[in-house]
């Protein structure tokens, strides 16, 4: 019989929901969710990229991505400029106000990580990073999952 709670596919899962159910408790006061997180935090590091490069960032098919922009875009985070080299294009900036998110949303993104690891040591949680990067290597095989 296959034991199905101590499959890796299983085990992953489950620490996916139980990481994002961690990281959205802490960003909640900002009405944001885990994704939209990810993306301002990819702007944050470099601010101004298109939709397209958000999208391969972030593992998202486009037309994801361009309902987050459009949320984002509501609540004057982000916003639509068009791209100097490409008339099909937009560059995605930050506002004022998306920038100002980002020493708070660090360490709400600290707090949940602390709590995600808090079993783990610090050699564990690097390995633990080294293995899911080796596990993430083959974006061939990538699919969006469907929950």
């Amino acid at each position: 019989m296959y034991d199905i709670e101590n499959s890796v596919g299983f085990l992953l899962s489950k620490a996916y929901q139980r990481a994002w159910a961690i990281l959205r408790e802490e960003i909640d006061v900002y009405d944001l969710t885990p994704p939209q997180f990810c993306l301002l935090a990819f702007l944050w590091q470099h601010n101004g990229l298109t939709q397209a490069e958000l999208a391969e960032k972030g593992q998202i098919d486009r037309t994801t991505i361009g309902g987050m922009v459009d949320r984002l875009e509501k609540c004057s985070l982000v916003e639509r400029r068009p791209h100097p080299q490409d008339r099909r294009a937009h560059m995605i900036h930050l506002t004022a106000q998306g920038k100002e998110l980002e020493a708070p949303l660090t360490d709400c993104a600290k707090r949940a990580l602390a709590k995600i690891t808090c079993g783990l040591s610090e050699h564990e949680v690097s390995e633990f990073k080294r293995m899911l990067e080796i596990m993430r290597a083959d974006r061939r095989f990538y699919e969006v999952p469907s929950c």
